[in-house]
């Protein structure tokens, strides 16, 4: 379905969606968010996703470039943006960091997927996703 990336928007979060939940289900929740990002790289490749992993991205302000730091964490076929997070529960914040990360880099479609974990309970096998549009 991927290798000629004649894929819908559809079909490709379906992918993304799918490999995290397979990653979550598999590996312990409560491990470091790049941990996660390194398996769910693993798990697209094996799916056969393209995806760029940690791309850098550029703001630019009244002209000026600014190299700040941003990155984002997968750009999965050019066209979905992954924002991945380890939490006890997605935040409001979480939202407008994928939104800050979706309009410089000119994309218009982006998922935060988070494993959860929860402080009292310790670590849950939730994996809670949002898709931005």
């Amino acid at each position: 379905m991927f290798p000629g990336l004649v894929a819908s928007r559809g079909e490709i979060t379906e992918a993304i969606i799918g490999a995290a939940m397979e990653v979550n289900r598999a590996l312990a929740p409560g491990l470091l968010e790049s941990a996660y990002r390194q398996w769910l790289c693993h798990d697209l490749q094996l799916r056969g996703v393209p995806f760029v992993c940690e791309r850098q991205l550029p703001v630019t302000y009244k002209g000026l470039r600014l190299d700040c730091g941003h990155r984002v964490d997968l750009i999965v076929a050019e066209a979905v943006v992954v924002e991945l997070k380890t939490v006890d529960r997605l935040a409001p914040l979480h939202d407008a960091q994928l939104l800050t990360y979706l309009l410089p880099g000119g994309w218009n479609l982006g998922i935060v997927s988070a494993s959860l974990t929860i402080p009292e309970f310790g670590p849950s096998d939730q994996l809670q996703c949002r898709v931005a549009a």
